[in-house]
């Protein structure tokens, strides 16, 4: 009768252990310095992200509030309090990874392009010297590109990436323009070989829409400056335009020989807007 009692009370002693167990003082040293002085504390406070920042805010109140629990000898909420302060944590930690690997991206991506561009400009140097055309620098486009450039460098060292990325992509149409148009735009596509009048066809609407991004890229402070280079650009910007949507609808019915020649007389119209704007490309 005596062990049996003996036995129940053990038991139900055992039992009250585990529902008001308090947490060791090691778990509050270790969850206290995960919210502090570890690699990941110190990666949420040194980056941008707030959100990350309040959640850690976040589970240092819950760290604390489980100590007062953990004084008033309420083993179970301080458990539970510490649990959310280290989960909130791990939350905030993600958000910052998630953050540096996007900025890793915008980092590749920016040096991606600016390197399709030096490629460029390279190659825009060499066609120019081959042609007797002196420097590149006597261009309309080649000075263009290279501000663009110096400008996206700038934005690069405020860590503007995506903002710096924008600006380069002007500088690649303007590049990739200048160097067709001194090959001789028509002259280029006569020499390349296509497998089928629609591959052509996509060739030529690339071309177009490029062209196209030029005039956005390239006159857009000529046409808010003036009224006649507005209407002047505008004028040949909607003879494109009409034969643009010409193009397109000829495609659809399949007649690609017919919108390939459609698509060429629309970009000669782009090259001829660019150049009433005082820009002068050859071809």
């Amino acid at each position: 009768m005596f062990k049996s009692i003996l036995f129940v009370v053990i038991i139900s002693m055992g039992m009250v252990g585990m529902v008001h167990a308090m947490p060791t003082e090691s778990r509050f040293q270790a969850v206290e310095k995960l919210l502090t002085i570890s690699s990941a504390a110190r990666r949420i406070e040194a980056s941008d992200n707030a959100l990350a920042k309040t959640n850690l805010e976040g589970a240092i109140t819950f760290f604390n509030h489980a100590k007062v629990a953990a004084d008033n000898g309420d083993g179970t909420q301080a458990d539970a309090l510490l649990s959310e302060a280290t989960s909130l944590m791990f939350t905030a930690t993600r958000m910052v990874k998630k953050d540096r690997s996007f900025a890793e991206k915008d980092l590749r991506d920016f040096d991606t392009r600016l390197a399709s561009i030096d490629a460029l400009c390279d190659a825009y140097h060499n066609i120019r010297k081959e042609k007797g055309l002196g420097d590149p620098e006597d261009s309309e486009l080649y000075p263009f590109v290279q501000k663009r450039i110096t400008d996206a460098k700038k934005l690069k060292q405020q860590k503007r990436l995506k903002e710096g990325r924008k600006v380069l992509d002007e500088a690649y149409v303007a590049a990739k323009v200048a160097i067709e148009h001194l090959r001789g735009g028509e002259t280029l596509v006569r020499s390349l070989n296509f497998e089928t009048p629609e591959d052509e066809y996509h060739y030529e609407v690339d071309r177009n829409d490029t062209h196209n991004m030029l005039v956005t890229v390239l006159l857009k402070d000529k046409i808010n400056a003036s009224e006649h280079v507005k209407n002047m650009v505008g004028k040949f910007m909607d003879k494109a335009n009409v034969l643009r949507v010409k193009a397109d609808k000829q495609a659809d019915d399949g007649e690609f020989e017919a919108a390939i020649s459609t698509l060429e007389l629309s970009t000669k119209e782009i090259v001829r807007a660019i150049r009433s704007a005082g820009i002068y490309i050859p071809g």
